[in-house]
């Protein structure tokens, strides 16, 4: 194949990204009992997306068209036509929207938001899944079947979005104004979106609003498809503009205003609050999945690097400092891994609840809400060292590591900050229990674990962190809420761990759960494991030492 270019910015361009990746390949085959093909969305994302990512962040960022050349109100969001092509390639060539429409599971797809790794681009799929996934599950079928085109699965291609967010209120969905009217067949909505991920590309979106005499508050909002048009082929909402962001440019975000906007109802207006945190932990295990593909992709340029960079007569590699900063970096990776795809198989067990839901429900929230947060920590740790080990080249935004660290400091702020985590997962223990299952599900992973003792401690340290919460007043929980769930978090992750060593006959796993347990739970100096950390950072027999 050519030389484009890129291959003298990126180490990591040109590879297969999931035949690399026997991490992500074992805890598939792990919960699909075996290895899904994916070499395919592999090597597009090594190359094409990787390619095209870095053309629209360095020089061919989204533009707002609020006027045609006719003199029409567009509001229309120009994307470079290389992207284009990327979008309908992982929509139709690879099915990365399809799988939980058509047999498959959220597995697969969320696998492919991790290869996938531009945040992005990945938002874009994973706002349209959203979109899907609503109208599949809620809408009356005037509108329902719009989730097959969303899905990839029918012709044109539709792109979905979800518009929650208002100025004045932020994760605060309670505090929302948008109003709502029924006029006829359709809805009226009049109100504010301020962060508007896809405006200007979305066919149809989700939006929150408030029918009248609907309650103050978030129980108040009912959730509404809006699309594009009007029925009479008008624009239906206007863009105001598009936002500048440090990061993400690959999805255009902007300011969404309606004006007596024609919107469809879905399900029951009493229930809308709750579809629409339904869909946003679509969202949530999508920036999970993300958060861990970033990492992973500044993991293999600062591997690659650090093979080819000699300093002090030796590579990069062979001093042990920057085998200790690998060592940390891929523990991190696979222990969010894990973790990630915990929270996904619980959703896919539960996926077809509906309000009141079930426990195993709120058991997935409980898990999302946790890993959401782990994860997106774990990604700017990640990026943050892959900088470091490349020097002063690693700060030069020329190369790609630079864009993978500015792209993980999202992941923290998008679908609720940390701080909204932590608070929501509080309230899922309080109001939910839903910490009780949590602790059966890893009773019974930890009685068939690899080092049984070990995953016992895990268990005993969630029982612990459990026990000390229920002692604390409100206050005191609140300002310790994310003390309590990252170690729920290394906890729990101690068990999975143990249970994937157990069921692969992979003894790696258990030396990083090993590792967890002394290092990030207990806070101990990361001991020097010898061959086993070697083994660790070589995580592929095709990473070459």
């Amino acid at each position: 194949m050519p030389l484009t270019g890129l291959e003298d910015l990126s180490m990591a361009y040109g590879l297969n990204h999931y035949r690399l990746d026997k991490p992500l390949r074992d805890v598939l085959k792990y919960y699909l009992g075996s290895e899904p093909s994916l070499d395919g969305l592999g090597e597009y994302s090594g190359r094409e997306v990787y390619e095209v990512a870095y053309r629209v962040d360095r020089m061919s960022r989204p533009l707002h068209v609020m006027w045609s050349v006719r003199g029409e109100r567009r509001d229309h969001v120009w994307l470079d036509p290389f992207q284009r092509r990327v979008i309908e390639d992982l929509m139709y060539r690879y099915g990365v929207n399809r799988h939980p429409f058509t047999g498959g599971t959220w597995h697969e797809h969320y696998a492919g938001i991790n290869l996938i790794g531009d945040p992005g681009i990945s938002c874009i799929l994973t706002i349209t899944i959203q979109t899907a996934f609503a109208l599949w599950k809620y809408a009356s079928e005037d509108v329902r079947g719009y989730y097959k085109r969303l899905a990839g699965l029918e012709r044109p291609l539709m792109l979905g979005a979800t518009w929650f967010t208002e100025i004045q209120g932020g994760s605060d969905l309670g505090a929302n104004t948008t109003t709502a009217r029924p006029l006829g067949r359709v809805w009226v909505l009049n109100g504010y979106k301020y962060f508007a991920s896809g405006a200007g590309i979305a066919d149809i979106a989700l939006a929150t609003a408030r029918p009248p005499d609907a309650p103050r508050g978030a129980k108040g909002l009912a959730l509404f498809a809006v699309p594009r048009l009007r029925g009479d082929g008008s624009l239906n909402y206007y863009v105001r503009r598009l936002k500048d962001k440090s990061g993400t440019v690959t999805v255009p975000t902007g300011e969404v205003e309606f004006i007596d906007t024609e919107a469809y109802l879905i399900g029951d207006p009493g229930h809308g609050i709750y579809y629409t945190l339904e869909d946003l932990m679509v969202s949530r295990l999508a920036n999970s999945a993300g958060a861990v593909g970033i990492a992973r992709k500044a993991y293999l340029e600062a591997y690659y690097y650090t093979l080819h960079r000699r300093a002090f007569g030796r590579r990069l590699i062979e001093h042990r400092l920057v085998q200790r900063d690998l060592l940390e970096m891929e523990v991190l990776i696979e222990e969010s891994l894990a973790l990630t795809h915990k929270a996904i198989d619980l959703f896919q067990k539960a996926m077809h609840d509906r309000p009141p839901y079930s426990r195993g429900y709120h058991y997935a929230r409980l898990m999302t809400h946790i890993v959401k947060n782990m994860t997106a920590q774990a990604s700017a740790r990640v990026t943050m060292l892959a900088m470091e080990l490349f020097g002063g080249v690693g700060f030069l935004s020329e190369y790609a590591v630079e864009r993978w660290h500015r792209e993980a400091l999202i992941t923290p702020i998008w679908e609720g900050t940390s701080n909204i985590q932590a608070l929501d997962m509080l309230e899922a223990m309080w109001k939910k229990r839903a910490h009780e299952p949590l602790v059966e599900d890893l009773k019974s992973l930890a009685s068939e674990a690899y080092d049984r003792e070990l995953a016992s401690k895990g268990v005993e340290a969630v029982e612990a962190v459990l026990g000390r919460a229920s002692t604390m007043s409100p206050g005191e929980a609140e300002y310790n809420a994310k003390y309590i769930l990252e170690d729920l978090g290394h906890a729990a992750a101690i068990v999975l761990l143990e249970n994937i060593a157990s069921s692969l006959g992979e003894e790696r796993y258990h030396h990083i759960a090993r590792i967890i347990h002394d290092s990030l739970l207990h806070g101990k100096h990361i001991e020097d494991p010898g061959r086993v950390a070697w083994d660790i950072i070589s995580f592929s027999s095709t990473l070459p030492s």
